[in-house]
């Protein structure tokens, strides 16, 4: 049951990707902003069964050792990231697997989902959002400058990345998701979100900070037969912050 890591070429880059597990139901994790298989599942590669799935966690390009490239935030870099991922795991030779998004992972996992659907199994999102508001922008703008963020959530992140990438990134972060304001109610992934058929598992944290809960009950709203779990303590980390109670519940939805 040991971690493996490795890189495979995947539409024109080397991708960095982790690997635990035996189980005949294979589980891509897809991390958040600045996020990778390292620095966002940890308690995931650990403790999830082992027997049951295949747990693969990738870095997206430009992220943790999936560089080169650096990271950029094209209009279309989430549709870049779902193709990306599900063509990762063509790649690793499975058929069909479930995904589980955090975050920016999560808004990718929804895309993969409405655009492969003949390949995910299931789906498992939280932290997510299909649209950005002047509100998000807002908190976005709050987390701009990475020297304000507690020690906890910058130490592992300036460690895989070293100070200047780290910053640079997150500006360009921001700088790329508050884009989608400028559309049409502030449209990323919304008008794909019925075409999602596979079982989806959306979790929320009540005291998330970055991802307002109206976020998550929107897309509960228009993906048919979803379920909701509201987490009253969860913040955004919620997966790492209540690891135990979080891979429970997923482990049986899967």
């Amino acid at each position: 049951t040991s971690i493996t890591s490795a890189k495979i070429q995947v539409n024109g880059v080397h991708l960095h990707y982790q690997q635990t597990g035996e189980g005949s139901h294979a589980v891509l994790l897809l991390p958040g902003m600045l996020g990778s298989g390292q620095t966002d599942f940890g308690p995931q590669l650990k403790f999830m069964n082992k027997q049951l799935f295949t747990i693969v966690a990738w870095d997206p390009r430009g992220y943790g050792k999936s560089i080169p490239p650096s990271r950029d935030f094209p209009p279309d870099f989430f549709e870049r990231d779902a193709k990306d991922a599900v063509d990762l795991m063509q790649a690793l030779k499975f058929k069909k697997f479930s995904l589980l998004g955090w975050s920016d992972g999560g808004i990718t996992a929804l895309i993969a989902a409405a655009k492969y659907p003949n390949l995910i199994h299931k789906l498992v999102v939280w932290g997510a959002n299909a649209s950005v508001t002047q509100e998000d922008v807002r908190i976005y703008n709050g987390i701009r400058d990475v020297s304000k963020w507690s020690e906890k959530v910058r130490k592992p992140l300036e460690e895989m990345y070293g100070h200047n990438y780290f910053a640079k990134t997150c500006e360009a972060w921001v700088d790329g998701i508050s884009h989608f304001a400028k559309n049409s109610d502030g449209n990323i992934c919304q008008q794909l979100l019925p075409d999602i058929k596979c079982p989806t598992f959306i979790i929320h944290g009540e005291k998330d900070p970055l991802v307002p809960r109206a976020h998550a009950e929107y897309i509960h709203k228009h993906i048919k037969g979803s379920r909701l779990l509201m987490m009253p303590e969860g913040k955004h980390n919620l997966h790492l912050r209540f690891a135990e109670d979080f891979n429970r519940q997923v482990e049986e939805f899967l």
